[in-house]
């Protein structure tokens, strides 16, 4: 071995596991807020009842045993060395798994899925499209594919566990903190006083490994010795003055209440935190793959991508953390409620890792089921318990999570028989083709972005807009941006670019895809990458290794994968400047421009293209034409569609498409809001109802 590579991988080594240190070291907060600030409660919810001690403390050791050996089955053997496995390219959570049997199995949300989505490497990394090794797991695969009923009830159990992290974040800020400051009070007493889950969800923030060496050699030791320190203290005084003595503080020394009171208010909070922020990042996923009302997003950070914040969904669970706070005030109930939210994410966690243990990891079904046994009948006993306490504060997460499901259901329902009037009402190729090159309207100077969600065919809303209005621009793009269930796409993967009709009909079509963790660029970097990415398709054609075919129809040609300037060093690069500087200076890179005897503008277009074969003359015009559309301006035409229920339907349609999901449509963002970032200047919205 060469003496420099091997100290250059000594070096690599080094760094790698010093960032996995680090990371590890932010984890205990994060991921661990939640499950550190258990020893706060658990004892005093435990033998909040009418517990009669014993002189051997057997119940205070059951009781002990209990936590120790649920802390060693569950977060330690089923998420820390199995569950943390299953993870989406870095992503966790319970809508995670959804969206990794989705790729495997072909169970979709979406409607404008495709096969060329297949293509992307983050499938690719997965070993999409292998079938299982197993006949059983073959038919298990093909089953969920045919059934839509089991397709469906996959979705909702993913959105129940979904809600049930929701609830939890409502509850967690309210028991952690209450807890946390029931010490202030113990500690005031004598003079004043006279009358996991997240684990998992958090994994998008840290490494498997860095999660794993802060559980094993930090965490986990930590909370087995608080248990046991409580346990001796409990089994050595019997005698129970007042509710304070079964409490976690109690049984910290005097001297060291005070430091031990500030740590675990600073835990809380962080804890308290670290729940919330999973709650946002649960709702872009689920808002993304179109089973949450579009909220307005803002990226915290420019640098890390994960850190977000809705302000909606901040103030929502602001008004109930305080409601459930003030309700309840005691840290019994508020167990009760927190308890039956976490088991149940935990059991549903459970029913989506047997599919992946069969779906994704091509396992027996005997594994499967074997782990399903084991797991779900410990959390089988806790999730029994909890419902016996459903009058104790048991049935505030079920509240919740029946809202949120109700809200998730009706949006995504809305949704979809949206876009299916959307498919059923698209105009045909054939109808455009008759039209001739003009499409029987002015065409005027500029870039028109007419933006749909189907991802072929030509919508409904563009007929209805040339009828009332015959003028249209000199290029028309149908831009369609959408979500696919994987985290991250690729910049040189994120375009799709393809023709409709011949050539001199200047019609495109560019798929924009994004996953459900990445950040939508802004206006003009949106707008110059389109540009870019139509003008790299004009120049390459539709040949190449990256062209697939985007359905069966026969009225959409091939689309292809293009690259833009910002993520291909040789693909076309776009210059503009102002009229007085543009110059004549030559350059290594050919230049494609307006020429000048068009009318003054501000700013001045050229493509600057890489050495290549020569171009023919047809696509030398069609660049040029492109080029001149850009100077004139882009317009951004958005369809807005109004969803009745059409006459004849049922009194429960009628309320879910009439009330519910208008309700939902006019008090949530605009669909292209965060996607677009379109300039008012510049957008036409055009209105249609639709009779679904």
């Amino acid at each position: 071995m060469d003496p420099e590579t091997g100290a250059y991988q000594n070096r690599t080594k080094k760094a790698s596991w010093r960032s996995v240190l680090v990371l590890a070291y932010q984890s205990l907060g994060v991921v661990y807020g939640d499950l550190s600030t258990s020893p706060l409660y658990v004892y005093k919810s435990t033998f909040a009842e009418d517990i009669h001690h014993s002189e051997t403390n057997e119940e205070i050791f059951g009781v002990l045993s209990f936590v120790f050996w649920t802390l060693t089955l569950v977060p330690l053997l089923k998420y820390v060395f199995i569950v943390l496995r299953a993870d989406d390219n870095g992503e966790g959570g319970t809508f995670a798994l959804y969206s990794l049997l989705c790729r495997h199995a072909r169970v979709n949300p979406l409607p404008s899925c495709q096969v060329v989505d297949e293509e992307l490497s983050e499938y690719k990394k997965d070993g999409v499209g292998l079938s299982p090794k197993t006949s059983s797991g073959s038919r298990l695969k093909s089953t969920l594919e045919r059934r839509r009923v089991l397709q469906r009830l996959l979705l909702v159990l993913a959105l129940i566990g979904t809600c049930m992290v929701i609830g939890d974040g409502v509850l967690t800020p309210s028991i952690s903190v209450f807890s946390a400051v029931s010490g202030l009070e113990l500690s005031m007493a004598k003079e004043h006083h006279k009358c996991s889950e997240a684990m998992f969800a958090d994994l998008g923030h840290f490494s498997q490994l860095s999660i794993q060496i802060a559980f094993t050699s930090v965490v986990y030791p930590s909370l087995i010795l608080a248990y046991m320190g409580q346990a001796a203290y409990l089994s050595k005084h019997h005698v129970i003055d007042n509710d304070y003595r079964i409490g976690f503080y109690v049984s910290v020394p005097e001297k060291l209440r005070w430091p031990v009171l500030g740590i675990a208010i600073l835990a809380a909070v962080v804890g308290s935190q670290a729940i919330i922020t999973g709650t946002f990042s649960i709702i872009k996923q689920c808002s993304a793959l179109g089973c949450f009302p579009r909220v307005k997003i803002v990226h915290t950070s420019s640098k890390i991508h994960g850190q977000i914040y809705i302000p909606e969904i901040n103030w929502i669970l602001m008004v109930l953390c305080l409601a459930v706070t003030i309700g309840f005030r005691d840290t019994k109930r508020l167990g009760n409620a927190s308890g039956l939210a976490v088991i149940t994410v935990m059991l549903v966690t459970t029913c989506l890792m047997s599919l992946v243990i069969v779906l994704c990891w091509h396992q027996s079904f005997v594994l499967a089921i074997a782990f399903v046994l084991f797991f779900g009948a410990i959390e089988a006993l806790y999730f029994s318990a909890s419902l016996v306490k459903f009058l104790q504060g048991a049935w505030v997460p079920i509240a919740l999570a029946f809202i949120f499901l109700i809200v998730m259901c009706v949006w995504h329902y809305g949704t979809l028989k949206k876009y299916e009037y959307d498919v059923e009402n698209k105009v045909s190729i054939k109808w455009l083709m008759s039209l001739g090159p003009s499409l029987g309207i002015v065409r005027v100077r500029g870039i028109g972005l007419v933006h749909t969600e189907l991802v072929s065919g030509i919508p409904a809303i563009f007929s209805h807009f040339v009828t009332n209005l015959p003028a249209f621009h000199q290029v028309l793009v149908f831009l369609c941006i959408k979500s696919v269930p994987v985290p991250h796409v690729r910049p040189e993967e994120r375009f799709l670019v393809g023709r409709i009709g011949p050539r001199e009909f200047r019609l495109y079509r560019c798929i924009v895809r994004y996953g459900y963790r990445d950040i939508h660029k802004d206006d003009l970097e949106f707008e110059n990458d389109l540009v870019c990415s139509v003008a790299e398709f004009v120049r390459t054609g539709n040949a190449g290794s990256c062209s697939a075919s985007v359905d069966n129809s026969k009225d959409e040609d091939t689309m292809t994968v293009v690259g833009t300037s910002a993520t291909h060093a040789d693909g076309i690069q776009m210059s503009e400047d102002d009229i007085d500087d543009v110059g004549v200076a030559g350059s290594s890179m050919r230049e494609i421009q307006s020429p000048p005897s068009i009318m003054p503008r501000k700013k001045r277009v050229r493509f600057i293209m890489p050495e290549s074969p020569k171009i023919d003359v047809e696509a030398r015009d069609e660049l040029r034409e492109l080029t001149e559309a850009r100077e004139a301006g882009v317009a951004y035409i958005l369809g807005h569609s109004y969803v009745r229920a059409k006459q004849g339907s049922s009194f429960l349609r009628k309320m879910v498409i009439n009330v519910g999901y208008d309700f939902l449509r006019r008090n949530c963002r605009a669909p292209t809001a965060d996607a677009l970032s379109a300039p008012h200047a510049s957008t036409l919205e055009v209105g249609m109802v639709y009779p679904i």
